[in-house]
């Protein structure tokens, strides 16, 4: 038998019945991911394994890393297959990390290729990838019709012109594109050389000269209204902590004026006006019925001698130990209070906070939306098996998992939507081992239908994108 087959991951005969009945033939909603719009406009045609697998991979570069294997052939100018083949000698090592099941569906998945990934067999899976990429199948828009996505969201910023996503809109593709408004960068009136070209860029972006705060909140609203008219229906934000130090516009304002003048805001006021702009941002989503995401608790670029010699996302980010649940009660309460509160997802990296964030969520469902707020999936190091099921079991025993709105690829590549079937596979391990332990009815009127709904249809419900 080889190691991916019909049954991965189903331990029980009822999680393999629940698996092939209910949750293997739905399609996919990817409403949250960081595909390039460009890669999907274009149909990118990937020219080899290394572009489609491990470009822009700090998974793998991590793992790369840990194995001894010189940065070279992870992020450095090494020729494409010898950076293929520094991690197929690296994949053998990874023996219960994910990557190792990752890996192999992803090679069943898209190539059919069922030999396990080492140095021995490096050459023939690079040779046999690579002339299968070559065709029409595994192109951008291949292989989104090969997975079934109805619908992917991208993550862009709110300086750019969408030009892409309009180009996706006109192409005719049957998977539907929407771009997701990600504000970060409105935040960094600390870092000012960061903050003042963004905001000259914004003011390009929406044709307004901002010269003054209400300028500055003028022009994101233009933004966000132009993202609705392109289908955006979504927002997001990376945040370390949530920020619920609220204060007045004027102060706001004067911590702006400063940051334009090129004084950096103190930790207390870049607190005080990321506030101000969490609250408006909340405002604005809620005004057009949106969903907004928090991802909360990663701590980014700990090691700052290879983040200035690489930059943001190369792999040297982890799971950040902030209080998240203060500050993140108060924001959601001011929104709830002004009848400005979205439908939110919250995504939680430190799994210490699980129970927290649960048990939060409840405060601030309001009996009209079925699962207003959301505990989001498993996010970043915890989207794998074991933090899959301890956020399910939490959400479970205080919450309604039935109303969940499930999984996301959150990735950057084109080969990560067996991410999916990873998850609906351990969902259904979790149901069909609660169902073999007299735990739970063995009803298949009753739990075939939540199995569905949480693979698909609650996001489509919940989303409102029309898919």
């Amino acid at each position: 038998m080889p190691f991916i087959h019909d049954d991965f991951l189903l331990s029980t005969k009822t999680a393999r019945r629940l698996y092939h009945e209910y949750a293997e033939g739905e399609p996919i909603l990817d409403y949250h991911c960081h595909l390039s719009p460009k890669d999907v406009a274009e149909n990118r045609q990937f020219r080899n394994l290394f572009e489609i697998w491990l470009e822009g991979d700090h998974y793998k570069w991590r793992a790369m890393r840990a194995n001894g294997v010189d940065e070279r052939y992870a992020t450095g100018d090494a020729d494409p297959y010898e950076k293929f083949l520094a991690w197929a000698r690296t994949v053998p090592h990874t023996l219960r990390n994910p990557l190792y099941h990752w890996t192999h569906l992803e090679l069943k998945r898209y190539f059919g290729i069922e030999e396990l990934l080492d140095e021995s067999s490096a050459r023939r899976i690079w040779d046999t990838a690579n002339e299968q990429l070559a065709g029409e199948d595994l192109r951008a828009h291949g292989i989104l019709k090969k997975f079934r996505v109805k619908a992917l969201c991208t993550t862009d910023d709110p300086t750019d012109d969408l030009a892409w996503h309009k180009a996706i809109a006109q192409s005719g593709l049957e998977t539907k594109v929407f771009p997701a408004f990600r504000p970060d960068k409105a935040l960094n009136v600390h870092l000012p050389e960061v903050f003042n070209p963004w905001v000259e860029k914004l003011a390009a972006a929406a044709n307004v000269d901002i010269s003054s705060f209400n300028r500055f909140v003028d022009a994101i609203g233009r933004r966000h209204a132009c993202f609705h008219e392109m289908g955006g229906r979504l927002s997001d934000h990376g945040l370390n902590h949530c920020y619920a130090s609220f204060c007045s516009d004027q102060t706001a304002a004067a911590i702006f004026d400063r940051a334009r003048g090129g004084k950096a805001a103190t930790p207390e006021e870049q607190e005080q006006f990321a506030s101000t702009m969490m609250l408006l941002f909340g405002r604005l989503d809620a005004e057009k019925g949106w969903t907004k995401q928090l991802h909360l608790g990663a701590r980014r670029n700990n090691n700052s001698r290879r983040f200035r010699q690489m930059g943001a996302d190369t792999g040297w980010d982890s799971i950040g130990d902030w209080p998240q649940i203060d500050a993140l009660a108060g924001y959601l309460d001011r929104l709830e209070a002004e009848g400005a509160l979205p439908k939110i997802i919250l995504y939680n990296l430190n799994p210490a906070d699980n129970y927290a964030v649960a048990t939060l969520i409840g405060n601030f469902q309001d009996g009209k939306t079925a699962g207003k707020i959301q505990f989001g999936s498993g996010w970043w190091f915890l989207d794998q098996k074991e933090a899959m099921e301890w956020q399910m079991n939490a959400l479970s025993n205080v919450g309604l998992l039935a109303r969940f709105v499930g999984m996301l690829t959150d990735s950057r590549s084109f080969m990560s939507y067996p991410r999916h079937e990873y998850f609906r596979r351990v969902l259904c391990n979790l149901i069909g081992r609660d169902i073999a332990g007299g735990e739970m009815p063995d009803r298949d009127d009753l739990v075939g239908p939540m199995i569905r709904d949480i693979c698909y249809h609650n996001a489509s419900r919940y989303l409102g994108l029309g898919v």
